[in-house]
């Protein structure tokens, strides 16, 4: 055997390739802004329009996120923020919806 095979433990479940990707680091920050946003929101009924509306647009940012990310770190951030906008958007349209009370 030329080499011995060691193991990466240096990189853990936070590495990454070495490279910049800007967009996916915009679109990792922007959903964990609009997840806990929008979490934290959802635990009063009077703001379920925020909770609601800063779900969605979570949701939409945290899936498209997913869809072009190329690391494990950005995964990892974009699942926490994609569950929290989840949970806040669905809270929010149990507390009164997108529309609701804006619209009659």
């Amino acid at each position: 055997m030329a080499q011995a095979l060691r193991p990466n433990t240096a990189g853990g479940l936070f590495a990454t390739d070495g490279k910049p990707h800007p967009v996916q680091d915009t679109l990792l920050a922007v959903t964990l802004v609009l997840g806990i946003t929008s979490f934290i929101t959802a635990m009063f009924h009077h703001l379920h329009l925020l909770s609601s509306w800063t779900g969605l647009v979570g949701i939409l940012t945290g899936a498209y996120g997913q869809w072009i990310s190329e690391t494990t770190r950005e995964r990892f951030g974009l699942i926490l923020g994609l569950g929290a906008a989840a949970v806040g958007f669905f809270l929010g349209m149990a507390h009164g919806g997108l529309f609701g009370g804006v619209i009659d």
